[in-house]
């Protein structure tokens, strides 16, 4: 049976979402649960492989298993097996067709600044500090440029794995939640720190528009630190179906 997997997590503890060898990560975490709870399991993938400290409110990951708990009693079981700053939210049948992250047509993520001149011990690796003035109009006519098709290479590191760099952005705006200030952005998919850079580049009052034809790294701005970043979620077709062109080969493979 295949299963959708939805997860949250706090990534402050994490190196991020991939399994990496000596090194706690949510990837590493989930499969010591799966390894608990199901006799099998194969095949795991997820929508967004989240880096180092940053966080997700509704990852998505994808997994066969054989054996085990059922239906309603799946998320409750992981649960128990899961350390205490990773929670499975949801878990369903999700169909032999589905894959976390090729089935993926979205996924939408959210950017927190802490703007008061105190600074909080609870936002303290939940949202960035940052008590400089903000104009909200400026910034928001510059997430309106992201809107659409471009060429986002400006906003990923250099020394990328990436061979495309162009990406669609459906939605991009800023919202003002008084002492958080928030960038909310979805798109069909996104490049290593493309988000964290359009933060830090919006901040410091360059010009986005100028860079959306594949400028150079070093003409946007700062990235971002990552602790203000969440993964917020990930949207599918209602069949949940892959594209048969896009079907990985040895995507995730876990316990035989």
């Amino acid at each position: 049976m295949r299963l959708q997997l939805t997860i949250e997590y706090d990534g402050t503890a994490f190196r991020g979402w991939a399994a990496q060898p000596g090194m706690r990560t949510v990837e590493g975490s989930v499969r010591d649960a799966l390894d608990k709870i199901f006799p099998r399991w194969e095949s795991l993938a997820v929508a967004g492989r989240t880096d180092t400290g940053v966080h997700a409110l509704a990852n998505v990951a994808s997994v066969d298993v054989e054996g085990g708990p059922a239906g309603a009693r799946v998320a409750e079981a992981l649960n128990t097996a899961l350390p205490a700053d990773v929670a499975v939210t949801d878990a369903r049948d999700a169909g032999p067709g589905f894959h976390a992250r090729f089935s993926a047509r979205a996924r939408s993520y959210r950017y927190r600044i802490w703007r008061p001149h105190v600074r909080s011990a609870f936002e303290h690796r939940r949202s960035w500090w940052l008590t400089r003035p903000l104009d909200l109009a400026v910034l928001q006519r510059a997430a309106q440029q992201l809107v659409g098709e471009h060429d986002f290479r400006a906003f990923t590191p250099a020394g990328t794995h990436h061979q495309v760099f162009v990406r669609v952005v459906r939605t991009a705006r800023w919202v003002d939640e008084g002492d958080v200030l928030s960038f909310e952005v979805t798109a069909d998919s996104f490049l290593r720190h493309m988000v964290r850079t359009l933060v830090g580049t919006m901040i410091e009052g360059i010009d986005v528009g100028a860079l959306l034809d594949g400028a150079r790294r070093d003409a946007a701005g700062q990235t971002a630190p990552p602790w203000g970043l969440y993964l917020v979620g990930v949207s599918y077709d209602p069949t949940g179906a892959e594209p048969t062109s896009q079907r990985p080969d040895k995507e995730g493979e876990g316990r035989r």
